[in-house]
């Protein structure tokens, strides 16, 4: 996969508001934790890719 930045739009697991992320789609399986642009609260990205190439991104709190 290329080095490249992909905008993804979440919705964030504590405030549920939708918020627009940069992935960096160049490690296809990664996590990594954010904070929340709206409640600063961390959210947890989990970056995996699919068998056709596609790349996924789950988000979840801390505690899940």
């Amino acid at each position: 996969m290329n080095n490249e930045l992909l905008e993804q739009s979440v919705q964030c697991p504590y405030c549920w508001e939708t918020i627009n992320v940069l992935v960096d789609t160049s490690d296809a399986d990664q996590s990594y934790i954010e904070d929340c642009q709206v409640c600063c609260r961390p959210i947890v990205f989990e970056i995996s890719q699919d068998m056709a190439g596609y790349c996924q991104v789950i988000v979840k709190s801390e505690d899940d």
